[in-house]
């Protein structure tokens, strides 16, 4: 895994042609979204865009997983996705002020940190630096990478005390029961999600949360018997049709997983908008968000 991910990295680096490789070409043609942009500033309205993607939104959600240990029901997981840091300094303060008082037991972040996929990630490392500050110290952390950060940004994330799952899992411990997090490796560019390892590692009767960046392992995670799924890398649409209603589709996955909660096969999933935007500092009918999941049994 890690030969092939760091494999693509460097083409990635080398290559501005393969930047965002994938099975969905709609990324590369998000990368002349400079383009774009200056169509938004044409037509005055990026202003308006910026503003819309520095409204970051609280949502709750309700996550019914089957098989939930007592202890956990009613336990509430912070969940914040595609921050995307280093495209506008204004993201991670409007995040921290969205967060605000908020009470949580656990925090899951799936993946995005930078807004680049080439280059330098200390920017995005240090406005990310930020945001640890302002979360509860004492909660568990559980993260993943997605297709923007670098294998090099783990030590960094992982200083701030963020546990990074690569194809990995990690109990969250409560009042002696386990719910287990797990966490694949990023699917849309690198092809190096394993579901099948991290479900592996977790006891066969243990309930299972998997966080994956993109969506697209919805099928893999719900065969190989995780209770719940938690995505972003979809922005929901990012610029959308009033009524949220998204042009585009990046993720290699049907619409129903693209955004908010779904269910697949006796798993509930949630895909999560995100607190940032990518390529282009602007959101259109369809606000950023930073999630709370306060969870239940079926």
């Amino acid at each position: 895994m890690f030969a092939r991910r760091l494999a693509v990295q460097h083409q990635i680096e080398v290559d501005p042609e393969s930047d965002e490789a994938g099975p969905v070409n709609i990324q590369r043609m998000v990368r002349r979204m400079r383009v774009l942009s200056g169509f938004l500033h044409a037509v005055g309205v990026a202003q308006w865009g910026r503003r819309n993607m520095l409204a970051v939104r609280r949502e709750e959600n309700t996550l019914r997983l089957r098989g939930l240990p007592a202890p956990f029901r009613g336990r509430r997981l912070l969940h914040l996705s595609d921050l995307h840091a280093d495209i506008d300094v204004g993201i991670i303060p409007a995040v921290v002020r969205a967060i605000g008082d908020w009470e949580y037991d656990a925090v899951v972040l799936t993946g995005d940190y930078r807004a680049h996929t080439r280059h330098e990630w200390d920017t995005a490392l240090a406005l990310c630096r930020t945001l640890a500050n302002a979360l509860r110290p004492e909660v568990p952390k559980f993260a993943t990478l997605g297709n923007h950060d670098v294998l090099e940004m783990v030590p960094g994330l992982e200083a701030l005390g963020w546990r990074i799952l690569l194809n990995e899992a990690a109990p969250w411990k409560l009042d002696g029961a386990e719910l287990w997090i797990g966490g694949v490796d990023d699917e849309h560019t690198y092809g190096t999600a394993d579901v099948a390892r991290v479900r592996a590692a977790i006891p066969a009767d243990a309930c299972a949360l998997l966080l994956s960046h993109t969506p697209s392992t919805y099928a893999a995670a719900a065969a190989a018997g995780f209770a719940g799924m938690l995505s972003g890398h979809t922005h929901g649409g990012q610029m959308c049709l009033p009524g949220g209603f998204a042009l585009l589709n990046n993720a290699h996955a049907p619409r129903f997983v693209l955004t908010g909660s779904w269910q697949y096969q006796g798993m509930t999933g949630y895909t999560s908008r995100g607190a940032g935007a990518c390529r282009v500092p602007a959101r259109f009918f369809c606000p950023p968000e930073v999630t709370r999941h306060t969870l239940e049994a079926p």
